[in-house]
């Protein structure tokens, strides 16, 4: 009965009437807005019109908002999606600069409709933003409307929000992964179309989005692939180090390095392969970054296992199950790998994962001359020789970083015994034929070249770090007679030069600089085989200098050889010098360039502490004679061009106060230095050659030096005062700086530093009066040479007008007979007249006649005629012979012209 009494009516909804009007008029608005919405798309089936697209986005906006309680607006979506997908409509030209920014603002709504839940309304908008870069054929269009052009809608793509949008929306995709895929492969033409769509999508995290997003669950397997295409395209057209920045979160490396070991583990196609190894070159641009945490998150150290595989044995679980098929997709993998090991080498803690991994020795072990045919493991699968070969290049070329990095490894590896097993390998004349595929392999195919290349290089890295712990051990295993035979062995080759051997030869050289430069006994070791080696390439044919194959490497590595390798020890230096290597060097200051002139200049110096060098640098003269003095003065003269020094055209000081000031010193007014670091005087001394050749002089002295012209002795003045000079302009640089910090000296300081400046002053006008007086006297020399010339001149015209005379009389006297019988009685007056008063009675009756006698002379004289012959005779009287015959006295020789001669 209670339960009777209790029971309750159900209770019935009141419908009041105001209320169902209300929801009649809402019922009745809907199908008016469909219908008419319908209406407006059907009118625009062929495109929209650019006037119209600020109030069809509004409408989408309203019906965006409407789905959600009224799902009939979805079907209204979809089908102005569709026609979002046809090219927009314009009534004149200039309405697509006209309604631009409506364009913009339309396309950003569209990516703002990704809010709708609807999968299909999702799908038609990814689906229009990929239409746009695919070419539409325009329906046919009412009169008067024409097609936008097809880049318009791409163009103001870029300026609009909606990449970013697109990106920001993968979050609300979760449960739709097949619209997630859709999406990706539109981000995917995005990225990869342009450079601003690309920046959008940084702005707005996108490389770190796509990285976070890679690994939730697929059913079709192409979101890992999307993916990682879409992080190429950002570091490809993007900001990389953007991209490298926000992939180096904790999570987006935790999220690479469980995609990689899913592909690694569990991909088996060509495809697979190809994305495990993308994504191992993004992990090394991540690498790129000091601030990634590849090693915080232990990817680092599993990678390292991957380093030492198959090379090594380990108990790593998750290298003890894998397996590869040493594909050429393998290959590029390790060779990534390698890669990677000297990204992170400038990491101290990547070092300390390397030493803790046996990375060191796994290295070593793939640098091994590769093993005989007969002596590879049978039924096991192995690289073949092709990609053994690359991958010991690649080894080479990563322990030429590592190996200094971590030379106490390196040695308990025993590194140089196996570098020195390879090195003798390259030089053995078993049969190899290199494949010189790759990058390392350039240069070595068909020999070992390549192999003998980075093998030098790499010694080359451990000995000029220094430690002398690595340099001793070479130097036991007999390293520098074994690199002497390798370099001239190479040098005695057929073989045309080319910039790998070049390359080679140098570093060797360098490689014995490294070895012998603090170590006599090495000096000793290198020893007259090591001084014969840099005489010879001393002699090189300078031609090949500017070759471009790297000849002046080699010139320059050889000349460091010799300071480094020959000065020092007595025994190569007096060897040295012996085999005229003085000349060499000062052969190569004639015709190298300025550039090396520093140091050729610098080993001369360091032989000069020898006693024979200064007597083989006086000695020396170049093809057109000139001495060693005076080729140092001219490369004296020559860098105070070069430095902007002031002299007079004769080479004179043109300012006593600043005799050797360069000219950028002059114009310097930079601040004063820190008091630990070097002003600008005493830094121009190592930047330029005058101290060294300053320095030479002091060797060779300042007298009697042979081949010197008046201007020589003006610049050897200023060479003599050099360090004089130069002290004084460091105590002027000091006052200037005391002035400019507003300090003031004391009393007896001051007048120190003014009696100083004073010093040095009255020290450049000495030697302005010294220039002088040079060049006074050599102007006096001038003079009298000259007086001596016109002198010369006058006695040697003289004598053509004495020799033109003789010969006008010859031509008068034959060619006018009353001038012939002048001349003739003339000379018979002249020689009765000769004759003695007293005769003797047997010249009466025979009387004394004159004959030509011996010839005593015949002299050319060079003129034209008769006249260039100048004969002597010897005149003799003939008388009858008689009882009283007595011999007349001898007479002198009797100089006779030709003219007289003929008569």
């Amino acid at each position: 009965m209670d339960s009777v009494v209790n029971r309750r009516k159900p209770v019935i909804p009141v419908i009041r009437a105001a209320d169902r009007s209300q929801h009649i008029q809402e019922a009745n608005l809907k199908e008016r807005h469909l219908f008419v919405l319908k209406k407006l798309l059907k009118r625009s089936h062929v495109g929209f019109l650019l006037k119209e697209l600020t109030g069809i986005a509004k409408i989408l906006n309203i019906c965006a908002e409407k789905v959600k309680d009224h799902p009939e607006y979805v079907s209204i979506l979809n089908e102005a999606l569709k026609i979002c997908r046809l090219p927009f409509l314009k009534e004149k030209a200039s309405d697509e600069v006209t309604y631009a920014q409506d364009v913009i603002e339309f396309l950003s709504h569209m990516g703002c409709l990704m809010r709708v839940s609807d999968a299909a309304v999702r799908q038609q908008i990814v689906e229009s933003v990929k239409s746009f870069y695919s070419s539409v054929a325009p329906k046919q269009q009412p009169d008067g409307l024409q097609s936008t052009s097809p880049g318009y809608r791409l163009q103001l793509l870029e300026l609009s929000d909606l990449a970013q949008t697109l990106l920001l929306s993968m979050a609300t995709l979760k449960t739709q992964p097949a619209i997630k895929l859709q999406l990706l492969q539109t981000l995917q033409i995005l990225s990869g179309s342009s450079d601003m769509n690309c920046a959008l999508i940084l702005n707005a995290h996108g490389a770190e989005t796509i990285c976070l997003h890679m690994n939730e669950p697929d059913p079709s397997g192409q979101v890992l692939f999307c993916s990682s295409e879409i992080l190429w395209n950002l570091l490809e057209r993007g900001r990389k180090d953007e991209v490298t920045a926000q992939l180096s979160s904790m999570e987006c490396v935790v999220s690479l390095k469980e995609a990689f070991f899913h592909l690694l583990m569990n991909g088996f196609q060509h495809a697979d392969l190809q994305l495990r190894n993308d994504l191992l070159v993004i992990t090394t641009l991540i690498a790129e970054n000091p601030n990634s945490l590849l090693i915080e998150s232990l990817f680092a150290k599993q990678l390292m296992g991957l380093v030492t595989f198959p090379e090594l044995k380990t108990q790593n679980p998750l290298v003890r199950n894998l397996k590869l098929s040493y594909s050429n997709e393998d290959l590029k993998m390790k060779k990534l790998l390698l890669n990677l090991l000297v990204i992170m080498s400038k990491d101290f803690s990547a070092l300390q994962l390397y030493k803790e991994e046996q990375v060191m020795l796994a290295l070593l072990t793939l640098v091994k001359p590769p093993a005989a045919s007969s002596e590879r493991r049978s039924g096991l699968r192995h690289w073949s020789s092709v990609q053994q070969e690359e991958l010991q290049l690649q080894a080479l070329a990563t322990l030429a970083t590592i190996a200094p990095l971590m030379l106490d490894n390196y040695m308990s590896c025993q590194g140089n015994a196996c570098l020195l097993l390879l090195l003798d390998w390259c030089i053995g004349q078993d049969a190899f034929f290199g494949q010189g595929h790759g990058f390392h392999g350039a240069g070595g195919r068909g020999s070992k070249k390549a192999q003998m290349r980075h093998c030098i290089r790499v010694l080359r890295s451990v000995t000029s770090s220094g430690e002398e712990s690595v340099n001793q051990d070479l130097c036991d295993q007999g390293t520098i007679n074994q690199l002497l035979g390798v370099l001239m062995q190479m040098e005695a080759s057929p073989d045309e030069e080319d910039d790998i051997t070049l390359e080679i030869k140098s570093d060797i050289q360098l490689i014995l600089s490294a070895l012998c430069e603090a170590d006599m006994h090495r000096k000793e070791l290198f020893g007259s085989e090591g001084v014969e080696m840099t005489l010879h390439f001393l002699r090189k044919d300078s031609d090949k200098f500017y070759s471009g194959l790297g000849h002046n490497k080699l010139l320059l590595s050889t000349v460091d050889c010799v300071w480094s390798c020959v000065v020092g020890c007595y025994t190569t230096e007096d060897f040295f010098l012996v085999r005229e290597g003085v000349s060499l060097l000062l052969d190569l200051l004639t015709w190298s360039p300025r550039c090396v002139h520093g140091i050729v200049l610098a080993t001369l110096l360091e032989l000069c502490d020898n006693a024979n060098t200064p007597s083989h640098i006086l000695s020396w003269r170049d093809d057109g004679g000139q001495t060693a003095p005076r080729l140092l003065l001219q490369l004296w003269r020559r860098e105070e061009e070069e430095l902007g020094v002031g002299r007079s055209q004769h080479g004179e000081i043109t300012d006593p106060q600043r005799p050797i000031l360069s000219h950028h010193q002059q114009e310097n007014t930079q601040p004063p230095l820190p008091a630990n670091r070097a002003s600008a005087a005493v830094l121009e001394i190592s930047e330029n050659l005058r101290s060294k050749i300053y320095s030479i002089f002091c060797k060779l002295g300042f007298q009697e030096l042979p081949g010197l012209s008046p201007k020589d002795y003006v610049t050897l003045s200023v060479v003599r005062r050099y360090l004089d000079f130069k002290v004084g302009e460091v105590w002027d640089e000091i006052s200037r700086e005391l002035s400019v910090d507003g300090v003031r000296p004391v009393s007896p300081d001051r007048e120190s530093l003014s009696t100083i400046c004073k010093i040095a002053e009255d020290t450049a006008k000495k030697v302005t009066a010294e220039q002088s007086s040079f060049l006074e006297q050599q102007e006096k020399e001038n003079v009298s040479e000259e007086e001596l010339m016109y002198t010369e001149l006058k006695s040697h015209w003289k004598q053509l007008e004495l020799t033109a005379k003789s010969w006008n009389d010859y031509v008068s006297k034959t060619s006018n007979y009353e001038i012939l019988k002048e001349v003739k009685a003339e000379r018979k007056k002249h020689i009765e007249s000769s004759r003695p008063k007293v005769k003797l009675e047997a010249a009466a009756a025979h009387p004394e006649e004159n004959f030509m006698g011996q010839v005593l002379a015949v002299e050319t004289t060079g003129a034209q005629g008769p006249a260039g012959v100048k004969v002597t005779l010897a005149r003799a009287a003939i008388r009858a012979a008689g009882p009283d015959h007595v011999e007349p006295a001898t007479q002198d020789p009797e100089y006779f012209s030709t003219v007289s001669v003929k008569d």
